[in-house]
């Protein structure tokens, strides 16, 4: 057997992890960073690589996944959720059309199918569980196998019936759907949230997905969610022949099924052209129905040829989901800016005139680069076109070239000084393409990124301090939108001058300082019946207006940063800020020095041959390190936090050793633990957690479709454990 290229193994390995990250940022996070078409670009490069390189193919691909990992109490399907395959042409319809049907000739099916066309939902998959007619509970898709506990929230639905009606109902049912909330809720929530001074939501299913995860039901119950059902898992004690019959029958149980379906039957290029023309149709009407979509779905309609086509690891052959290409726009491109993240890096990003795209007002766009801006050849001042795939970050494809006048429009210059600070700007390294801010200690830009950095997932964890929170913190609100094209610029500086304060807003902080958010106002655009009037006014942000009390988030954001306090080492050394530690960094940091007083002697007395023993420490990191505990102000932070009563030492137990030395590698789908959960249990006893197989590896745990890895270790050697067998060495009884 050939060796594959190491440059195409690199390649593979960094495609799933790109694919893993942006799922995980779109399903799990409701915080997508590209694109649709970016993300599907992606997935299908990765799809490409395994079908031209089959042999390196490994379990723990995302094209052998569904969805994002769970971050709630976690619970398993009765029967795998599937992803849809999708297609984004009528090409790859009429392929997909005659691969299923001469499946099909093969399998001996000489009638006419029927095939069953709907409208895909753009919302949020549920799967809802019946015993006896009885809802016992309501789940997220997660990654197909496991989701998230999300009952009580989806009992506060009114069209979800807790009880199910009519005759013969089975045993046991679990029910897929889609829950969305409709336009004239959507901006009836954004109006009142506008009047209590808070951000509207971008988007329909940004607040469906929002209002679902609300820890308290009653928040839920308080917005008008909806959800149409689309299909069956397990069904005990119930006889199902067709798509269709299986919504005649949801229906008659006093389930929501949506009304946007059509059976179509005939002759194979019949119905494919019935099947476009049913696409086209609601292409042209896409925002006129009561929910948003993104696409059509077609499935082959009798559930006897559904059983013998089957399914992939990831997808039935069965269904297939038409995207909708991005929609486009045209809007006047009014100025190019640059914003400066919280390393200093300077990324220019477009002003635009606001203009509705798919749903959502967009007025900014980024630009990545000023290479990028010269590719695009857009100038300020010209009319450009903007996309935006469902509630995905919004893009400038190019001008509209007949449109520009070029006594009007004029080339974007990268400036020389940063926007925030004033300090000048110059590249990190002489090679570096990329302008950076020095001033890292003073520049309210960068301030306001690392604020919201520490509260991250990775970091402190705190769910109350996200973006918007960490931006009006650290600004004031600056001069009226209404004079800057309808821009909000916020302006330094605001309550917080350092990262050093952040502990200040703890439930046992400062008061003094907690006070002065009373003082912090934002603006806000009116808006009548849910669209934006172009008038601007000042609101609190962190208390309510007409009672002028803390809002419920602010007194959550003062409970969660004190509960912070007590996270472990490497969370807060992720929290700092540190150049290139991140999660898995900054455990093997924690691990080795087990204290920040023991970290910050090495790095104080640059002694780099203590860094060499840290596993996964090399001389970038190692440098990183001394040069951040080489500075005063940054020292200072740690000191505030430490005063403060934040975590600087991890508590040495049994369990914590308890792997020491050990590699564990875990592939396939386990039982009672997601991905991360089972990587989380390996770290947290001093393991290690590889994704791949070696002579190194000491254990190699094996789920469900466990793959490649598993035949690697067999040829290695390595001892391989079932799920019991890594609880008990979790457990320390191997």
């Amino acid at each position: 057997m050939n060796t594959p290229d190491p440059e195409l193994l690199e390649r593979y390995e960094t495609l799933k992890d790109q694919v893993r990250h942006h799922r995980r940022a779109y399903y799990v996070d409701d915080a997508p960073e590209i694109s649709d078409a970016a993300f599907d670009a992606l997935f299908r490069e990765l799809e490409d690589l395994e079908a031209l390189h089959p042999e390196i193919v490994t379990g723990d691909s995302p094209t052998q996944e569904v969805g994002g990992n769970a971050v709630f109490s976690p619970v398993e399907h009765l029967t795998q959720m599937y992803s849809l395959e999708d297609v984004f042409s009528v090409e790859e319809l009429e392929t997909w059309f005659a691969r299923v049907g001469s499946r099909l000739t093969q399998l001996g099916v000489t009638d006419e199918v029927g095939w069953l066309a709907e409208v895909k939902i753009d919302g949020l998959a549920i799967n809802l569980l019946y015993r006896n007619g009885s809802l016992v509970r309501a789940a997220t898709r997660g990654d197909g196998v496991v989701g998230e506990d999300v009952t009580q929230n989806v009992m506060t639905i009114k069209e979800v019936p807790t009880k199910l009606t009519g005759d013969n109902i089975p045993a046991e049912l679990e029910v897929r759907g889609e829950v969305f909330m409709p336009p004239q809720a959507f901006n009836e929530l954004n109006d009142a949230r506008a009047e209590d001074g808070l951000a509207p939501f971008a988007n329909p299913r940004n607040a469906a997905a929002g209002s679902l995860r609300q820890k308290d039901p009653a928040e839920t119950a308080k917005r008008r969610l909806s959800l149409f059902v689309h299909g069956l898992g397990r069904v005990t004690g119930a006889t199902v022949t067709s798509q269709h019959q299986a919504y005649e029958l949801l229906a008659s149980y006093g389930l929501p099924v949506s009304p946007y379906s059509k059976l179509i039957t005939g002759p194979s290029d019949q119905v494919a052209q019935e099947v476009i023309e049913y696409i086209e149709d609601y292409g042209d009407r896409r925002h006129d129905l009561i929910h948003q979509i993104d696409g059509i779905v077609v499935k082959v309609d009798d559930v006897t040829y559904q059983r013998q086509l089957g399914y992939t690891s990831r997808t039935p052959r069965w269904a297939v989901a038409f995207k909708y290409p991005p929609e486009e726009v045209h809007t006047k491109l009014l100025d190019i800016r640059v914003n400066v993240g919280r390393t200093g890096r300077v990324t220019p990003y477009a002003l635009m005139q606001p203009v509705l795209v798919d749903g959502s007002t967009v007025s900014m766009a980024t630009l990545h680069n000023k290479d990028v801006v010269k590719a695009k050849n857009v100038k300020i001042g010209d009319t450009v076109v903007l996309r935006k795939a469902g509630d995905i970050i919004p893009e400038i494809v190019g001008p509209v070239l007949p449109l520009r006048d070029e006594d009007v429009v004029y080339d974007f210059v990268m400036p020389t000084h940063c926007p925030a600070c004033d300090t000048q700007l110059r590249p990190l390294k002489e090679d570096d393409v990329d302008l950076r801010c020095p001033n890292a200690k003073s520049c309210p830009a960068q301030l306001t990124g690392r604020i919201e950095h520490a509260a991250s997932r990775g970091a402190f964890d705190i769910e109350a301090l996200g973006e918007e929170a960490a931006t009006w913190l650290t600004n004031g609100p600056g001069p009226n939108p209404a004079d800057h094209g309808g821009i909000v610029q916020p302006t330094g500086p605001g309550v917080l001058t350092s990262d050093a304060q952040l502990f200040d807003l703890a439930t046992n902080g400062d008061e003094e300082l907690k006070a002065q958010l009373a003082d912090v106002y934002v603006w806000r655009e009116k808006r009548s019946q849910g669209q934006p009037t172009g008038v601007w006014e000042k609101v609190p942000y962190f208390y309510k207006r007409t009672t002028h009390e803390p809002t419920s988030n602010t007194l959550r954001l003062f409970e969660e940063l004190e509960k912070a306090k007590t996270q472990p080492l490497w969370r807060v050394l992720v929290a700092l800020s540190i150049r290139h530690v991140g999660p898995t960094a900054a455990r093997a940091l924690a691990a080795s020095f087990g204290s920040m007083d023991a970290l910050r002697e090495a790095a104080v007395a640059q002694d780099y041959e203590r860094f060499t023993y840290v596993d996964g420490v090399g001389e970038v990191i190692a440098s990183a390190v001394m040069e951040f505990f080489a500075s005063d102000w940054r020292l200072a932070i740690i000191d505030a936090w430490a005063a403060a009563g934040v975590t600087m030492a991890d508590e040495v137990t049994e369990d914590s050793t308890l792997l020491d030395g050990v590699t564990v590698v875990v592939t396939g789908t386990l039982e009672h633990f997601t991905r991360d959960s089972a990587k989380e249990a390996i770290l947290s006893r001093g393991g290690k957690a590889t994704g791949s197989v070696s002579k190194k590896t000491d254990y190699l745990v094996a789920g469900d479709n466990a793959g490649s890895k598993l035949d690697r270790a067999r040829q290695l050697s390595v001892t391989i454990l079932d799920e019991q067998g890594f609880q008990d060495l979790l457990a320390g009884e191997r």
